[in-house]
């Protein structure tokens, strides 16, 4: 989040949000938690020895060398119309979110190509479909506003990213637009940008994610 930026303001559409995670919710995760906590030293000790650690950002930044400019300067925080063109092509998103204590999650989007509701030039939104019910995103989204968005287009080399800052509605005009086979999303997620980039296409080069050929046959067993 850029430097001095406030905390979004209350929704102007006027909708209330939730402001706590279910007994249950809080139950499961402090014993999801506290298993985490006893397996790790074990795992850690086993399969880490003989590693070295990076250990502050002076070591990194000697590993990595200094970014060109020019990906310095292609970070901004409104949408452009390449950026729009880009959000209306994609029909998928991973969401990553985290909740008051740090502990991370990362969430499958998608619909169809420009499920992405462009509010305006610093605000999207995103329909929350029927899945399993966990609502882990959202119950991070309420601990933890701070959100990231990686946007994918089937056989382009685009990656597109977006961070920002999240609240839940539960209604809003643009619901509307949002109503597919009939059934209009009872919730959905509106992220304030912070940073829009575009990646390079690398880590989609080397997976060759869009070249079938080097695809794994999906009756191929997975152990």
């Amino acid at each position: 989040m850029p430097a001095g930026r406030a905390p979004p303001a209350s929704p102007s559409y006027g909708e209330t949000l939730p402001h706590a995670i279910t007994d249950a919710a809080v139950a499961d995760a402090a014993i999801t938690d506290a298993a985490a906590d006893l397996a790790a030293p074990a795992a850690s000790a086993s399969v880490l020895a003989g590693s070295t650690e990076l250990r502050s950002a002076e070591e990194l930044r000697d590993i990595l060398g200094t970014p060109h400019p020019i990906v310095i300067d292609k970070v901004h925080d409104r949408l452009t119309e390449q950026d729009r063109a880009l959000l209306a092509r994609s029909p998928f998103c991973a969401l990553s979110t985290a909740d008051a204590d740090g502990n991370c999650d990362v969430s499958p989007r998608g619909d169809a190509p420009g499920f992405t509701q462009i509010l305006d030039a610093g605000t999207i939104a995103l329909p929350d479909r029927p899945g399993n019910r966990r609502g882990d995103s959202l119950h991070n989204i309420l601990a933890n506003p701070h959100v990231g968005l990686l946007y994918l287009i089937p056989g382009a080399r685009e990656v597109f990213r977006i961070n920002g800052r999240a609240r839940i509605l539960t209604d809003a005009p643009f619901f509307d637009a949002m109503t597919v086979k009939g059934k209009r999303p009872a919730l959905a997620v509106v992220v304030e940008i912070d940073e829009i980039y575009l990646h390079c296409p690398q880590s989609l080069n080397r997976s060759g994610i869009w070249a079938p050929e080097t695809w794994e046959s999906a009756a191929h067993p997975t152990g």
